[in-house]
């Protein structure tokens, strides 16, 4: 089974917030296609209460198992990334990248990350349409039929 890497580049922006708890949260604001020459923790904007920050790299997989996920994030419009990043210090960690809908929603469950849905670039797009016409099969579905349940003798 082919899998395909894609490097990406992931900007974060960090809020200041007037909460009693917290000072500030980050959220990511974008993924770059490719990974740009500056250092993790670089200052790209800032604003009266925010900056955005470059916060890393990460590999974007593509799995031949997963096109029909990614055509059908491809016709919702518009396409998006999914960025899992672990909350550190001075900023996030990038952990994860998907253009996976199921996976992206599979990071949710457990709380720990910071999980962003971010517009994909065409770019990312472009190679991503790329890759679901070279490797999509359709896949039949098959709904089981269930057994009646036979009383007399206790089994399904």
């Amino acid at each position: 089974m082919p899998e395909v890497s894609v490097p990406v580049g992931v900007v974060a922006e960090r809020r200041e917030i007037d909460n009693p708890w917290q000072d500030h949260v980050w959220e990511v604001v974008s993924v770059l296609a490719g990974v740009p020459e500056v250092a993790i923790g670089t200052v790209l904007s800032r604003g009266d209460r925010s900056r955005q920050v470059y916060i890393g790299s990460a590999e974007l997989v593509l799995a031949t198992t997963e096109t029909a996920q990614y055509r059908d994030n491809l016709l919702s419009p518009p396409p998006r990334l999914w960025v899992v990043a672990q909350t550190e210090e001075d900023h996030p960690r990038v952990t994860a990248v998907t253009a996976d809908p199921a996976e992206g929603e599979a990071h949710t469950e457990t709380g720990a990350s910071l999980v962003c849905v971010v517009p994909m670039p065409g770019e990312i797009a472009s190679a991503l349409a790329e890759f679901v016409d070279a490797h999509h099969v359709e896949r039949a579905f098959y709904k089981r039929k269930r057994k009646r349940h036979d009383e007399s003798r206790g089994e399904a």
